[in-house]
């Protein structure tokens, strides 16, 4: 959605919107044991749940409260953070691993990334104040971040929610639950510069949630998720460098992150939906829609009440080396879903 005079002009499709409504008329409230696959969104980007996936034997969460993020490494292994650390799931959604304590708790967002024979994985920790690199098969950690007083910034409060890495190895950190700034470092931690100020102006950001290197472009640029920009949250492209290139797409509802694949973008809506985006910034899918205003935005959602195919508050997603989405709400139980691209 771009602004042209003031006004938002949506950029979608009839038949994703009237697939989108029907989804939303004719989902059966069932129970998670009894629940059946639910297709959503439309054209290239349909895609199918898979009930149960990433629960327990018993059919329990195997999380506990989750608002946090999702990557996949290398093997095609999915890593979700919750607030007790990082649990790794196999593709068929079966616990292999775990990274758990004070260590690895309250990742809000990660990144993973390879570098030389290694995959590492970047984290921002919003309730521990820091970033932090940590292998992604070991769990040895090689790096933290925290907040650096040679910025000059005298900030009372440090709360980090994204991180992503530039080709180079240079870090980006947004302090997107305090200041706004968007702190740079390079590959080994040092402080480069920041940029960004809290505050609804074009140039500013109320809430910098989520970020990524959006590989869509050439050279790569920030892709930011600005979610609580005045009147609606809006993603925005910046430089390398820190400087503003433009603003990408507004009018989005509460965007909390963004993962790229080929010439595709997901952007999880803490509302209960995760929009689709190709190249032009083009919305051209929505997946799930949930039409309880009680229960979107709503951490609180238990277990027992989960519908399939309906999110709660949409938070991190990831795609595999398939086109599968897997997307985590923040939520009270723990939950993780698997989207399954129909071709």
């Amino acid at each position: 959605m771009k602004i042209h005079s003031g006004v938002p002009i949506v950029k979608t499709s009839s038949a994703c919107l009237a697939f989108v409504l029907s989804l939303g008329l004719t989902l059966p409230a069932l129970a998670q044991k009894d629940a059946k696959p639910v297709r959503m969104g439309c054209g290239i980007m349909t895609f199918e749940t898979v009930p149960g996936w990433g629960l327990r034997p018993d059919g329990t969460s195997a999380l506990g409260p989750t608002h946090g993020a999702v990557v996949i490494d290398k093997a095609g292994n999915i890593y979700t953070s919750a607030n007790k650390g990082v649990v790794v799931f196999s593709p068929d959604g079966k616990v292999i691993k775990e990274y758990l304590g004070d260590k690895y708790s309250n990742i809000h967002d990660m990144e993973i990334r390879a570098e030389g024979d290694a995959e590492f994985i970047y984290g921002a920790r919003n309730a521990n104040a820091e970033g932090i690199k940590f292998n992604a098969h070991s769990g040895e950690i090689v790096l933290k971040l925290p907040f650096p007083e040679e910025s000059g910034l005298k900030l009372k409060q440090f709360n980090p929610t994204a991180i992503t890495i530039a080709p180079n190895g240079d870090i980006f950190l947004s302090d997107g639950y305090a200041s706004n700034h968007i702190i740079k470092f390079d590959k080994a931690g040092k402080y480069l510069k920041h940029f960004g100020s809290k505050g609804n102006d074009l140039k500013q950001f109320n809430t910098a949630h989520g970020m990524t290197l959006d590989t869509r472009y050439e050279p790569p640029r920030l892709l930011i998720c600005d979610r609580n920009h005045t009147p609606k949250g809006r993603l925005l492209h910046y430089d390398l460098e820190g400087n503003f290139i433009e603003e990408v797409v507004t009018g989005l509802g509460m965007p909390t992150s963004a993962a790229v694949q080929g010439d595709y973008v997901s952007v999880p809506d803490l509302h209960g939906r995760v929009v689709i985006l190709d190249k032009s910034n083009t919305i051209i899918a929505v997946l799930g829609h949930n039409a309880d205003p009680a229960k979107r935005v709503n951490f609180g959602v238990p277990q027992e009440q989960w519908i399939e195919g309906v999110f709660s508050g949409t938070h991190g997603s990831y795609w595999d080396k398939d086109g599968n989405l897997y997307v985590q709400d923040w939520n009270v139980s723990g939950r993780i879903m698997k989207l399954v691209r129909v071709k």
